[in-house]
Protein backbone atom coordinates (compact mmCIF):
# COMPACT_ATOMS: atom_id res chain seq x y z
CA UNK A 1 0.00 0.00 0.00
CA UNK A 2 1.04 3.60 -0.53
CA UNK A 3 0.65 7.06 0.72
CA UNK A 4 -0.47 10.00 -0.58
CA UNK A 5 2.88 10.61 -2.13
CA UNK A 6 3.22 7.38 -3.30
CA UNK A 7 5.31 6.06 -0.77
CA UNK A 8 5.08 2.54 0.29
CA UNK A 9 3.20 2.51 4.03
CA UNK A 10 4.22 -0.70 6.64
CA UNK A 11 1.31 -0.57 8.24
CA UNK A 12 1.33 -2.80 11.41
CA UNK A 13 -1.17 -5.79 12.26
CA UNK A 14 -2.65 -5.94 14.91
CA UNK A 15 -6.03 -5.96 14.77
CA UNK A 16 -6.84 -2.54 14.13
CA UNK A 17 -7.34 -0.74 10.89
CA UNK A 18 -7.31 2.88 10.78
CA UNK A 19 -8.50 4.03 7.51
CA UNK A 20 -8.16 7.64 8.34
CA UNK A 21 -4.34 7.66 6.48
CA UNK A 22 -5.48 5.75 3.49
CA UNK A 23 -6.99 7.42 0.21
CA UNK A 24 -10.63 6.05 -0.28
CA UNK A 25 -9.70 4.62 -3.26
CA UNK A 26 -7.40 2.44 -1.78
CA UNK A 27 -9.51 0.85 0.39
CA UNK A 28 -11.34 -1.93 -1.84
CA UNK A 29 -7.49 -3.43 -1.92
CA UNK A 30 -6.63 -2.82 1.25
CA UNK A 31 -8.94 -4.16 3.36
CA UNK A 32 -9.04 -7.69 2.20
CA UNK A 33 -5.32 -7.56 2.16
CA UNK A 34 -5.32 -6.76 6.32
CA UNK A 35 -8.18 -9.37 6.70
CA UNK A 36 -5.61 -11.81 4.89
CA UNK A 37 -2.77 -10.51 6.68
CA UNK A 38 -4.26 -11.04 10.13
CA UNK A 39 -5.45 -14.38 9.58
CA UNK A 40 -1.76 -15.28 8.82
CA UNK A 41 -1.04 -13.89 12.51
CA UNK A 42 -3.69 -15.53 14.12
CA UNK A 43 -5.70 -12.99 14.49
CA UNK A 44 -9.40 -13.68 14.40
CA UNK A 45 -11.16 -10.23 15.55
CA UNK A 46 -10.22 -6.74 14.19
CA UNK A 47 -11.90 -3.30 14.35
CA UNK A 48 -12.22 -1.31 11.10
CA UNK A 49 -11.75 2.52 11.74
CA UNK A 50 -13.72 4.39 8.87
CA UNK A 51 -15.12 7.87 10.59
CA UNK A 52 -18.51 8.73 10.76
CA UNK A 53 -17.93 11.39 7.52
CA UNK A 54 -20.78 11.08 5.40
CA UNK A 55 -20.86 7.62 5.74
CA UNK A 56 -19.84 6.61 2.70
CA UNK A 57 -16.73 4.77 3.43
CA UNK A 58 -18.20 3.18 5.99
CA UNK A 59 -20.90 1.59 2.74
CA UNK A 60 -17.89 0.44 0.97
CA UNK A 61 -16.17 -1.06 4.17
CA UNK A 62 -19.26 -2.95 4.79
CA UNK A 63 -20.07 -3.94 0.89
CA UNK A 64 -15.99 -5.35 1.12
CA UNK A 65 -16.92 -7.24 4.46
CA UNK A 66 -20.37 -9.02 3.28
CA UNK A 67 -18.81 -10.39 0.15
CA UNK A 68 -15.66 -11.44 2.06
CA UNK A 69 -15.75 -15.43 2.46
CA UNK A 70 -13.41 -15.12 5.48
CA UNK A 71 -15.52 -12.68 6.92
CA UNK A 72 -18.05 -14.69 9.97
CA UNK A 73 -19.88 -11.33 11.05
CA UNK A 74 -19.47 -7.42 11.60
CA UNK A 75 -21.39 -5.00 13.50
CA UNK A 76 -20.72 -1.29 14.24
CA UNK A 77 -18.99 -0.65 17.26
CA UNK A 78 -20.65 0.01 20.63
CA UNK A 79 -17.99 1.56 22.04
CA UNK A 80 -16.80 5.31 22.71
CA UNK A 81 -16.50 5.66 18.55
CA UNK A 82 -20.35 4.19 18.16
CA UNK A 83 -20.96 4.22 14.57
CA UNK A 84 -17.41 5.39 13.06
CA UNK A 85 -15.68 1.71 13.53
CA UNK A 86 -16.70 -1.70 12.41
CA UNK A 87 -16.14 -4.98 14.61
CA UNK A 88 -15.38 -7.89 12.12
CA UNK A 89 -15.39 -11.50 13.52
CA UNK A 90 -13.18 -13.58 10.80
CA UNK A 91 -13.23 -17.01 10.49
CA UNK A 92 -11.09 -19.73 12.18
Amino acid sequence: MYDQDFNPVEYPIDGILDLHTFSPKDVKELVPEYIHACLEKGIYQIRIIHGKGTGTLKAIVWSILEKHPDVESFKLDSGSSSWGATLVDLKH
